[in-house]
């Protein structure tokens, strides 16, 4: 007996790259259709509604005039803050060396040193804040925070050397300075005076911060202004 073969199998074409391309050519036709109707039919009802834009505008107005207002009234805040900035020597020997150097920033914000800024980081050449007083002096500033304060490791003639290497060649410095939470040694303390470098102690930094008196009257031999001045 001759056994039947099975049927073949109908292969199920699949559509071509033709074919699909087309559909999804008459997909992006109907949902653009879609789409410009809708626009259509919005601009169509606003036309007839045309005091909904008449209030839109005036809420954006409103809410333009209250977020300006509301921008003002924080600057004006911060300026205040600004001005009766305080900082006990707790408060700085529990900060970041980072937020440190941005607390000494804005000390010299508070007094008067509008573009004061904070440089510090790798690279920084021995500066970490620098700021221009009422005055027109340059100040380049390097701090070197101390975790445990006066029971920290003491400044070294060292860390002089490289603010007194960068501050007025570099940075083009009138008044180059080294801030610090700890202990500076007998021997920086003769360099710095050696070479016109000011050096803030602990001592100095706890009247500087917790009172209202701009640095450059706590410190010795500052250069004469560069330009005259409401303050001068």
């Amino acid at each position: 007996m001759t056994r039947r073969r099975p049927p073949a199998r109908r292969r199920t074409r699949r559509p071509s790259r033709q074919q699909q391309k087309d559909v999804q050519l008459i997909v992006v036709a109907v949902v653009a259709t879609a789409v410009i109707s809708l626009v259509v039919m919005v601009v169509n009802w606003l036309l007839a509604h045309w005091w909904v834009l008449v209030v839109a505008a005036v809420l954006a107005m409103l809410a333009g005039v209250g977020w300006l207002y509301n921008r003002q009234q924080q600057a004006r805040w911060e300026a205040v803050r600004a001005q009766g900035l305080r900082y006990g020597l707790p408060q700085l020997d529990a900060l970041h060396h980072t937020r440190f150097e941005y607390a000494v920033r804005d000390l010299m914000r508070r007094d008067g040193c509008g573009d004061a800024q904070r440089v510090g980081g790798r690279g920084d050449l021995g500066a970490d804040v620098k700021a221009t007083d009422p005055f027109g002096r340059r100040w380049v500033i390097q701090c070197k925070h101390r975790r445990d304060g006066a029971r920290g490791s003491a400044v070294g003639t060292p860390d002089l050397q490289v603010l007194n290497g960068t501050a007025r060649q570099v940075h083009g410095a009138d008044v180059a300075v080294l801030v610090t939470n700890g202990r500076v040694t007998a021997p920086a303390v003769a360099f710095a005076r050696q070479q016109r470098l000011h050096v803030v102690d602990r001592q100095t930094l706890a009247v500087w911060a917790s009172g209202s008196r701009p640095l450059w009257e706590l410190l010795r031999a500052v250069p004469p202004p560069r330009r005259p001045t409401a303050l001068s």
